[in-house]
């Protein structure tokens, strides 16, 4: 029987979640790099989307990831035992167009779909004799003001107020109301907070124009929320602090939208990755002289 990929990933995610684990969150700051997202240690590139998610690993401390052959590429090789995991990519298919007519010489124009087709990959805690320049895990040495100012520089490109005591995004006014720093009781929870309404943003008709959903418990509403979620915790990655799940009560609406549909999650990932794509041309320039690809 071939292998259900879109149930395989979806299972993981619901087994993650069901055991209290939200698997885009780490429970810890990372000194890496690129902050919590795990990322290929060869290529230096950050893995996106669903990958994001499938490799969040509470249990290993590092973010850096590659496969079997890439170890052994570069004289190491993975522990005796240890058990790769999944990440998944689309790979175009070329199938016969059924609408399309017969060219004059009977041929029938091909037309390509995507396929979800996986690999596995290893973190570097689990590969032995790495060279001395992989030894020790890179780390992120700015200073906390560097990152807050960064994430300021994302949210900067909306319409952002303060006061009160709710954080939300109004569609009608395409404007976002946060309660003041100091109510929260850490910067971190502030621009997770912030970060996940910048998320909602970008679904605005005039940017990425996705759905919302009208009420809570519905599932347009619940698919919407785990985007921004997703979204703002690529976004704190990418900006290097350490978000917090602004929303636990809302596990219960994503296991049903989970369950209920075995691509939802890829769907929701993808989606969350499109935003933070978005919202970080605000800072492609910063890191432009460090030659890093922020939305590969």
């Amino acid at each position: 029987m071939a292998r259900d990929l879109y149930l395989e990933v979806t299972e993981k995610i619901i087994a993650q979640l069901e055991a209290g684990t939200i698997p885009w969150i780490k429970p810890w700051a990372c000194a890496s790099k690129f902050g919590g997202q795990p990322f290929n240690a060869i290529s230096r590139k950050p893995y996106r989307g669903i990958n994001t998610l499938l490799l969040c690993a509470p249990q290993y401390a590092r973010t850096e990831w590659m496969t079997y052959k890439q170890a052994q590429d570069i004289g190491a090789n993975v522990r005796k035992g240890e058990t790769g995991s999944m990440i998944v990519f689309y790979k175009p298919f070329a199938v016969k167009d059924k609408n399309a007519k017969p060219d004059a010489d009977g041929n029938v124009k091909e037309r390509n779909i995507p396929l979800l087709r996986c690999f596995h990959v290893f973190n570097l805690e689990q590969i032995e004799n790495l060279p001395e320049c992989l030894q020790a895990q890179r780390t992120d040495d700015r200073p906390e003001l560097e990152r807050h100012a960064m994430a300021d520089s994302v949210m900067a490109q909306a319409s952002v107020s303060h006061g009160g005591d709710r954080a939300f995004y109004r569609v009608d006014g395409d404007s976002i109301r946060l309660p003041q720093p100091g109510q929260f009781d850490c910067m971190a929870s502030y621009y997770g907070t912030a970060l996940h309404e910048l998320t909602h943003w970008t679904g605005h008709k005039s940017r990425l124009d996705r759905e919302y959903g009208k009420r809570f418990g519905d599932q347009a509403y619940a698919r919407e929320e785990l985007v921004a979620e997703m979204g703002a915790a690529f976004l704190c990655a990418s900006v290097g602090i350490a978000g917090k799940l602004q929303h636990p009560q809302y596990v219960a609406n994503w296991l049903t939208v989970l369950n209920g549909d075995k691509r939802a999650v890829l769907v929701a990932a993808g989606a969350a990755q499109k935003a933070a794509d978005f919202c970080l041309k605000a800072i492609a320039e910063i890191h432009a002289d460090e030659g890093e690809e922020l939305a590969a």
